[in-house]
Parts: structure tokens; sequence; C-alpha cells
């Protein structure tokens, strides 16, 4: 009887450590997996912690996407993460009730999948301008805005401009292009949220949507400010030409300081960010070398293919591959550093986000 006690208390207690063996692994496993990519069905890392996030990269691969535009898009996309990532641990610590997070990064994700194309939609968003009932395309239109266009026409005709400076103005004129276009697919995206409370809420829960809904109409009111700046600002340097005292030359760059002269901020902080603009723009060049580099790369890439020696089409593809990865990264870090400078002007901290 002795003898038994001993053999059960000894199976007891190995039973006990393979338990406790078992829920240490299995927590192990589950931290793992929660902070580190897994590999995909073919064994491969995924490019993302966030399953949607890894589906839309996917099927981007699949599409007629530039390797430029796809870049952007991988940028775009891990900017996504990162909120996302951020508002789960807010989340868990109970900072986001009334879920209005959540629904700016719903809205966010919907913008990224308007804005290449991926929102099975096909794109009819254009400018909103009352002339552009009666506006015909002509040869010089390539801003898709009749506004852009006439004023672009104007400064490119009159002579005041350098072939540096007209490439300069140029790519200010893309950028609110860009601008407009984002506004536009942002209103869509709203539209479409308001679609669906009108649709799926009682009455009741309308009421408490309220803010939310008012919050929304108050940042769409503060982007079209933000345009109109914009254009006064195109129309003002088409007018008189570029001044030999300008702060910065990145499009991007001179958005954000306009904004932050437009802010309540003192000198102490508007010299200290103008400072940190300038490291700013740095990245922003380095931003769009990498992507000349990348375009050249791809084309070399082409070209090579089509003339059919595997070993020299391997190494072209590796360092094309090499070039594409590097121009994420620096494209995520430039975004990232954008964002931080937004949320800085705004006021806002790091709940502001933009795109």
């Amino acid at each position: 009887f002795y003898l038994f006690r001993v053999l059960v208390g000894v199976v007891l207690k190995c039973f006990v450590v393979a338990v406790c063996y078992s829920v240490c692994v299995m927590a192990g496993k589950y931290s793992r997996e929660v902070n580190e990519q897994k590999p995909g069905g073919d064994g491969l890392t995924v490019e993302f912690r966030i399953g949607k996030l890894n589906q839309v990269w996917e099927k981007a691969k699949r599409m007629p996407l530039s390797p430029v535009r796809q870049a952007e898009l991988h940028s775009d996309l891990k900017i996504q993460e990162k909120d996302e990532l951020q508002w789960k641990k807010l989340k868990a610590e109970g900072l986001d009730e009334n879920g209005e997070k959540e629904a700016q990064l719903r809205r966010n994700f919907n913008v990224i999948l308007a804005k290449y194309g991926m929102d099975g939609k096909r794109d009819t968003r254009s400018v909103e301008n009352n002339s552009l009932k009666d506006h015909d395309a002509k040869e010089g239109d390539i801003f898709d805005d009749p506004r852009l266009d006439k004023l672009w026409n104007k400064a490119k005709s009159s002579g005041k401009f350098s072939n540096e400076e007209l490439s300069s103005l140029k790519k200010e004129f893309q950028h609110h292009r860009d601008k407009i276009h984002e506004y536009n697919i942002l209103i869509d995206a709203v539209s479409r949220t308001e679609e669906i409370h009108k649709n799926v809420i009682s009455p009741l829960e309308g009421d408490a949507k309220e803010p939310e809904l008012h919050k929304k109409h108050t940042d769409l009111k503060q982007k079209m400010r933000d345009l109109n700046h914009g254009f006064e600002r195109l129309r003002k340097l088409s007018h008189e030409g570029f001044t030999e005292d300008s702060e910065f030359r990145e499009p991007r760059v001179i958005e954000l300081w306009e904004a932050a002269k437009r802010a309540n901020l003192s000198e102490d902080e508007l010299d200290s960010l103008k400072e940190e603009l300038h490291h700013f723009e740095t990245k922003v060049e380095k931003h769009s070398h990498y992507q000349e580099q990348l375009e050249l790369s791809h084309q070399k890439l082409q070209h090579v293919e089509a003339l059919g020696d595997k070993e020299h089409i391997r190494k072209t593809q590796e360092k094309y591959n090499t070039l594409a990865e590097k121009t994420r990264e620096i494209g995520y870090k430039m975004k990232k550093h954008m964002q931080d400078l937004s949320s800085k002007i705004s006021g806002q901290g790091l709940n502001h986000n933009e795109l």
C-alpha cells in the first residue's frame, strides 16, 4: 500500500510538471505569434502582422501598379499597421470607449483601398468645380482640374520661370492635384460610412453617433481650408514667381510650414519646427531620389528580361528587389515623420492620423 501511494505521488508530480510546461510553451508560442511575423503558406515570411493588410499587399502584387506606386502602397500599409497595432493597445487599456479611433482607422483603410484602385469601384471621382461642365480637354490640361490647368498654362507661358523653376512649380501643382484627389476619396469614404449608419442603427444609436459625424465634417472642412490656402499660394507663386528667401523646396514641406505659420505656435516653437522641417526635407528628397532609381532599375530589368540571359536576369532582379525594399523602408520613415510633424502642428499629439 505504501508503494502504491509513492507511485501515485510520482505520477501526479509528473502530470503537474507536464501541464506547467505545456502552459509555458503555449504562452510563449502565443506571444511569438502576436509579436512576430508568421510564415505564409509557401513558407515565406509575410509582410504584415495584420491579415487584411497582407491580403491587400498580395492582391497589389498581381495588379499592374508601377514599382514606385507599389512601394508607396507598401509604405501606406506600414503606417496603417503601426496605427492599428497602437490602437489595439489603447483598446486593451479601455481608451477608445466611443470607438472614434477605430472608425478613423477603418476610414483610413478604405481611403488606401480607393487611392490605389482596390475598392472594387471604378474611380469616377473628379474635382468638384462648376466650370467642369463647360471645360473641354486640351493638350495643356495635365492636372484634371480646370483651375490648376489654367493657372499652370499661364505660368508656363509667362516667361518668368527658368526650366528648373518650372520643374519645381510643376511638382507643387502635382502635389496640390494629389491633395484634391485624396480629399475627394475621403468625402466618398465618409459618405459611405454615413449611409451605413443610416441603414443599420436605431434612432437612439444615431443620436450617439452625432458627435462622431460632426468631427468627421469638421475634419473635412479643415482639409478644404488647407486646399484653398494651397491654391492661393499656387496662384501667388504663378503670378509673382519664386523668391530667393524661400525656406523650403519640397511641396509637402512647404505645406507643413505654411500650416505651422497659421497655427497658434510661439516663435520658439516655430524656430524649432523650422529646423525639424529642414531635416524632414532631406528625407523627402532622399525618398524622391530612390523612387527615380527604382524606376530606372525596373526599366533595366525589363530590358535584361527581353534579352533572355538567365544569370544576368537573376543578378538584375536581386539588385531591383534590394532597391525596392530600401525605397519602401525610406518611404515608411518619411511618411511616419510627416505624420508626427502634422500632429505637432495640429496640436493633437500622436492621436492625429494623416494619410
